[in-house]
């Protein structure tokens, strides 16, 4: 199962490549296909767009409207792999550019379930707007576990309320102007 769910983020995250590659039949071709799958949004027959993307992967019967999503959502916001950052993480890192977006995340956590696709994919574009990369394979993940149950659900919510929470690790200083008084001097022999 994780095997397909790799597979199926990795052809997403290959269209992005693709875009860049500077071959301009390859190229044109990726952007046909993120063009149709943010088309798919629309619902109803749009959704059919994204089937020869998504199905060729063999989704779990269960999953197939989650890998919809997450396609569609990969389409708003094509990027290169960004391994580990997860939502609430992602969505750190955009308050910290666009402070507003805080209250967006408050949303995003707080929603029914019916309502999530729409609160992430107004999440997506603030993301694209301030060019902040989200790891989709944790984003795929994560929606799989929340159709478990509602335990599960509430479960990766926190995970999410906690990486955005998170105190953030000091940076190593890149001021040089204090000088530490034991620099330059040679270190003593220990049996001195």
């Amino acid at each position: 199962m994780g095997q397909r769910r790799d597979a199926f983020v990795r052809s997403l995250y290959a269209l992005h490549y693709a875009v860049d590659s500077g071959n301009p039949h390859k190229s044109a071709e990726a952007r046909r296909t993120l063009a149709r799958l943010r088309r798919s949004f629309t619902g109803g027959r749009q959704e059919a767009e994204a089937y020869d993307v998504v199905f060729p992967h063999d989704p779990p019967e269960r999953e197939q409207q989650v890998w919809l999503l997450v396609a569609g959502l990969f389409a708003l916001h094509p990027h290169g792999t960004a391994r580990g950052r997860g939502l609430g993480l992602a969505m750190r890192n955009l308050v910290d550019k666009r402070s507003t977006a805080a209250r967006r995340f408050t949303q995003l956590l707080s929603v029914d379930p019916p309502a999530l696709p729409h609160y992430l994919r107004q999440a997506i574009q603030l993301l694209r707007a301030e060019d902040v990369a989200v790891d989709f394979h944790r984003l795929l993940a994560d929606m799989v576990d929340m159709q478990e149950s509602a335990e599960q659900a509430h479960r990766t919510r926190l995970r999410w309320a906690r990486e955005y929470h998170r105190p953030k690790r000091p940076t190593a200083p890149t001021d040089r102007t204090h000088t530490d008084p034991a620099e330059g001097v040679a270190a003593a022999p220990v049996n001195a």
